[in-house]
């Protein structure tokens, strides 16, 4: 990508070449529109889509469903793209490494 790109056009190329590579599971939806960049899962805050590249200071991305793009969206596996953010950061604590949960039972 350009620097001189937005937060959206990187949004919609990462659609596109989602949806070119075929890869599993299917986005809810292909319209860019539908959804958000986010810093990590971490992040509930999205990404401005006006914002330039340049100006954003990373390179690591997480892109979202948009809530309202979500719930239409039936449940594909356990880590569906049909969820949101907030509820992605909650499955990956939920599903943390076996060592995780041993140092959890330790304390």
């Amino acid at each position: 990508m350009a620097m001189e790109a937005t937060v959206g056009d990187l949004i919609a190329s990462a659609v596109r070449q989602y949806v070119k590579e075929g890869r599993r599971p299917a986005l809810p939806t292909t319209d860019p529109a539908g959804f958000d960049l986010h810093y990590s899962q971490f992040c509930l805050e999205c990404l401005n889509r006006e914002e330039k590249l340049v100006k954003v200071w990373s390179r690591n991305f997480l892109l979202c469903p948009k809530k309202d793009a979500a719930e239409g969206s039936g449940s594909v596996g356990v880590r569906s793209l049909g969820s949101t953010c907030s509820e992605q950061a909650e499955l990956g604590v939920k599903s943390s490494s076996p060592w995780d949960r041993f140092m959890d039972f330790l304390r």
